[in-house]
């Protein structure tokens, strides 16, 4: 089991990791009861984490920089911080109850002397409830500008490094210095949480790897990420080269959210396709199952927070811009864009469809007009810079090209501007195009609905009368994230030129009254799903997804950044090899079940043979007269006969129990059904089976199995489901049961499971006047959960006088009826071993036993 401290970092990250500095010292516990504040980290256990708050509820925020602005003045020597106003991180607090105390952890947008450091962290966190992770200048670099700018967005935004020209290769150094900067980060929050009651909400893509430092220091680490970014396809992110490290670092969180279902899709199938797990919904809640843990999956876009645009709109120097924009265009129809300066932007796409449509419509020439707003890039790179170097060079032969003496077709805005001037070209535009061709949600749209909606003092600046209807008209790319909730949009390809251009002359060209309904239409959906909604509604989600965090047992497993945690029930523990044999020596009618493969097989291995070992413990057991033994198999009965002939008095269930016999020379008691069925079922299949590539059916005597373990899995479980369907639609009237398992779709008789196998034989002792007094049952597949429970309610029957020692035994960590666990195979031999040397203190091949298995007695 890995160390349960994250304290030593080179634990949880291989390679060379880039010197990392001491925090200056350890933030003090906030204090959350008037006299108790906490120091320290604390310890945890593994089951139990020892720091709580009592009062009110918090919530820590941690993104990659503070929702603060920072100035230094060099001659006082003094730094001067204020909040921004404009941050997400800010507005969110609006969905939190007024009592909440929100704590942020994220880095400054500065560089402060290792020597101030400790001074601002207590002022930003006494002012501000910041507290400010400092990353050494190289470490940060590498990190946010290496490894985030140049390799996981471009990733993210489907851009492959296919030549070193247009993209940067996958650099170690990098990601060490990623991983480097997600372990300060989670330092800061350690030293501030109070893990049993605060709630931890991890922003975007920067630190995709922090839930796993939290979640091996505190097991029950109430935790929830959003990403703000796209999520690729499985095709894209399977290329990267630390994806399962990405992937498991998300999988630490409790509920972990999306802006569109696309993105949560992408998600889910990479977790199918590369760790090979499995989702479903349950009452509109989308869950993984990650062992015992479930964690849960949000689809929701962000809002806007409507009242900090609204108190813009109403500035004095918001009428007077868009009074002096509005006289500017006075004649002419204004069609916006604003854009970050970046190449999935699609600045140049939408330029040249603005082109291509002055070409068709010539009449416009004179009296529309582009207006583009270029926001500084957020990274630089030669990939930037060829961006703006097209946008210029495409806006440029446009003017010279369609423009006159009095009238340029095209203004490029490429310098910092203020909000109140943005707000101010929102209010006058006509139409507002988004052209991206990757985008992560993109709020554009969302800020020009609510401009348009005006104010009484907008509408008196701009001449316009306060009741008159309001109109907006939006062409939006089909590849950003706010595009499903904008229905009355135009929607368009931006790769397709001539598309975009249509768009934009049936934009400005559509009725007034038409226009209308559009932005009604928005306007009530953007007001009503701002900013504090999404947060609110997030962190619902993710109270909920916590709920359960203190009904289960955890302890964590991995070493690195493939650490997990195992949530499993309070009573599910290790099955000890001495208490077992203790119980079988004292007891004398022993029943036991054995499933095969993934038991005393292992499922991995090609041989499904038995080996040598394994059939001297199955004689060893099988020949104690106080022993009845059985191995309970889906295989068929020819195959496990062949395997286990060595075995005279081992009995066998096969195909789960239709064939059934006591003994080597005892005759098969098998079910007595019809199958005529599978002549109805397996044409069905077979038709599957040639639509499916890697598929194939397996024939048994009473059953037909549907195998998709190497057909593509998202493909493979889409036609396991419809298989299903169409086999319970064909057999409704029949004898016969469709099962989905794992990788499979079995059709067997009425009444065949282990569950009755396990249930007749411990009847047939109780009938015989000789009820077991000791009951092991070992499998490890959901089919196996049916003698669990048989056993269970089988010896709980007032025909059992006394109850038996139950020895119900799953392998592998994982949910089940079992009340114990084994890790593997190998721990199955072990345990095996000791009953097999206990029910013969001394066979003759006892060093063989303790060879194998070890002294375990």
């Amino acid at each position: 089991m890995a160390s349960r401290s994250s304290a030593n970092f080179f634990d949880l990250a291989s390679g060379d990791i880039l010197d990392i500095p001491p925090t200056p010292r350890a933030l003090p516990r906030m204090m959350t009861v008037p006299g108790i504040i906490s120091d320290g980290y604390g310890s945890n256990d593994g089951d139990s984490d020892s720091m709580s708050s009592a009062c009110h509820e918090r919530k820590i925020i941690v993104a990659n920089m503070l929702p603060l602005h920072a100035q230094r003045d060099t001659t006082a020597e003094k730094w001067f911080f204020s909040l921004d106003e404009d941050s997400l991180l800010l507005q969110l607090k609006d969905g939190f109850s007024p009592e909440t105390e929100v704590i942020y952890v994220g880095s400054l947008k500065v560089d402060v002397e290792p020597s101030e450091q400790e001074e601002v962290t207590q002022r930003l966190l006494e002012e501000f409830k910041c507290v400010p992770t400092f990353v050494p200048r190289d470490i940060q670099e590498n990190f946010y500008h290496g490894f985030c700018k140049q390799q996981l967005w471009p990733l993210f935004h489907y851009m492959l490094p296919m030549c070193p020209d247009h993209a940067d290769r996958f650099d170690r150094q990098l990601w060490q210095a990623y991983v480097s900067a997600n372990k300060l980060f989670a330092d800061k929050v350690m030293e501030v949480v109070n893990p049993e009651d605060d709630y931890i909400w991890v922003q975007d893509y920067h630190l995709m790897v922090l839930p796993t430092f939290l979640r091996k220091r505190y097991h029950r680490v109430k935790l929830g990420f959003f990403l703000h970014s796209p999520f690729p396809s499985s095709e894209i992110y399977r290329t990267l080269p630390v994806r399962d490290e990405i992937l498991k670092g998300l999988l630490n969180c409790d509920l972990i959210g999306f802006h569109t279902f696309d993105y949560a899709r992408h998600f889910l199938s990479c977790c199918s396709r590369m760790l090979g797990l499995d989702y479903e919904s349950k009452r509109g809640h989308i869950g993984l199952d990650y062992f015992g843990r479930t964690v849960y999956i949000k689809i929701l876009p962000v809002g806007i927070h409507m009242g900090r645009l609204d108190s813009v709109l109403n500035l004095s120097s918001t009428f007077a811009k868009a009074k002096e924009v509005q006289e500017q265009f006075k004649g002419k129809k204004v069609i916006l864009g604003v854009d970050d300066m970046d190449i999935f932007k699609g600045i140049s796409l939408k330029l040249l469809a603005f082109e291509h449509l002055l070409q068709q419509q010539e009449d416009l020439l004179g009296k529309l007009v582009l207006v583009q707003i270029v926001n500084p890039a957020r990274s630089s790179g030669k990939d930037v810079q060829e961006a703006k170097r097209e946008t210029y060079l495409t806006a440029e032969r446009i003017n010279q090209v369609h423009g006159r003496s009095n009238y340029e077709p095209v203004m490029l805005i490429d310098r910092p501007v203020a909000r109140f001037e943005k707000t101010a070209y929102y209010a006058v535009a006509e139409c507002c195009i988004v052209n991206a061709v990757r985008d992560g949600m993109n709020l554009v749209p969302y800020n020009y609905i609510v401009c348009r909606q005006g104010s009484p003092g907008m509408d008196e600046a701009m001449g316009i009368e306060t009741d008159s209807p309001r109109t907006s008209m939006l062409v939006v790319s089909e590849f950003i994230g706010c595009s499903p909730s904008l229905s009355g949009a135009i929607r368009v390809n931006p790769w397709d030129i001539e598309a975009v251009a249509e768009a934009l002359n049936v934009a400005i060209t559509m009725s007034n009254s038409e226009k209308e309904l559009r932005h009604e239409k928005h306007f009530r959906y953007v007001s009503s799903h701002d900013v504090a909604y999404w947060a609110r509604s997030f962190m619902q989600d993710l109270e909920r997804a916590c709920q359960h965090h203190y009904s289960k047992r955890c302890w964590g497993i991995g070493l690195g950044l493939g650490f997990r945690v195992i949530a499993l029930s309070p009573s599910f523990r290790k099955l000890s090899i001495d208490h077992i044999v203790s119980s079988y020596r004292r007891t004398q009618r022993r029943a036991i079940f054995l499933d095969y493969d993934g038991t005393v097989v292992p499922q991995s291995s090609m041989v499904k043979a038995p080996s040598a070992e394994v059939i001297s413990l199955l004689n060893a057991l099988s020949n104690e007269p106080k022993n009845t033994v059985y191995i309970v198999s889906g295989r068929g009965r020819t195959s496990l006969c062949e395997w286990l002939a060595p075995c005279e008095r081992l009995g066998i269930a096969a195909e789960h129990g239709y064939f059934i016999r006591g003994n080597k020379t005892s005759e098969w008691d098998y079910l007595d059904s019809n199958l005529e069925w599978k002549e109805i079922a397996e044409p069905v299949m077979q038709l599957y089976t040639e639509a499916t590539d890697g598929s194939y059916i397996e024939p048994k005597e009473s059953a037909l199995v549907w195998h998709h373990y190497d057909a593509d899995p998202d493909f493979g479980s889409c036609q396991a489901k419809e298989l299903l369907d169409h086999l319970e639609s064909v057999l409704a009237n029949e004898p016969a049961v469709v099962k989905r398992g794992q990788h499979i779709v079995e059709v067997k008789p009425q009444g065949v499971t282990k569950g009755l196998v396990a249930a007749k034989v411990l009847s047939m002792m109780v009938d015989s006047g000789k009820p077991p007094d000791f009951v092991m049952c070992i499998g490890d597949d959901r089919s196996d959960e049916d003698m669990f429970e048989s056993i269970l309610s089988t010896v709980s029957s007032p025909s059992v006088t006394a109850a038996p020692d139950i020895f119900a035994c799953t392998v592998g960590q994982k949910p089940s009826k079992a009340k114990y666990y084994l890790d593997d195979t190998a721990d199955v031999l072990r345990l095996l071993g000791g009953l097999a040397n206990a029910s013969n203190p001394k066979p003759i091949d006892t060093a063989q036993f303790q060879v194998a298995f070890g002294s375990v007695i």
